[in-house]
């Protein structure tokens, strides 16, 4: 004898995101950044850096680079110390003689729909490094089939004396 089973999804997916989610979308983030260099260690510039970015004080967790639907930038605010933060870093060390530059670009989808962060770092110019940013928010939009607003650049650069360490930084960090 043959015995029917209904075969039918448990999911059934839907347009759109989900209306409930147990992980936290963020509604406003802050662009920052910062450059140090240090006698004693790359780690000392790098927290040193961090510090001037006004991000020193906090547990940061890298995140990729999506911009959610409705998030608004705002000026750099203060974070509790310890807190757990989630950002896009780009972050880029030398010594001697080098010449690094770190940072990221954003825009938001002329659709509305949110929008994305590159970071990137190089060892050569600020200059350098926004046409490679360009070029990655271009990519960015291309394989999404979307286009972007303006482009807005946030870079550092530094030219790393004898005997020093440098890092430069930048930052776009979430913020509930």
């Amino acid at each position: 004898m043959l015995k029917l089973v209904d075969v039918s999804p448990i999911f059934v997916p839907t347009k759109g995101p989900p209306q409930d989610t147990l992980t936290p979308v963020p509604t406003r983030f802050f662009v920052t950044s910062g450059e140090a260099i240090n006698k004693t260690s790359e780690l000392n510039a790098f927290d040193l850096a961090l510090l001037q970015a006004g991000i020193g004080e906090q547990n940061l967790v890298s995140v990729s680079s999506v911009l959610p639907i409705g998030i608004r930038q705002v000026d750099r605010v203060p974070i509790k110390r310890g807190a757990i933060t989630h950002c896009v870093l780009a972050r880029y060390s030398g010594g001697e003689g080098d010449v690094i530059s770190a940072g990221i670009a954003y825009g938001f989808r002329t659709d509305g729909q949110g929008g994305y962060v590159a970071e990137g770092h190089l060892h050569g110019t600020q200059k350098s490094l926004k046409e490679f940013l360009k070029w990655r928010m271009q990519e960015i939009a291309h394989f999404r089939g979307v286009e972007l607003r303006r482009i807005h650049y946030r870079t550092e650069e530094i030219s790393v004396p004898m005997d020093h360490y440098g890092v430069c930084i930048a930052a776009c960090v979430f913020l509930p």
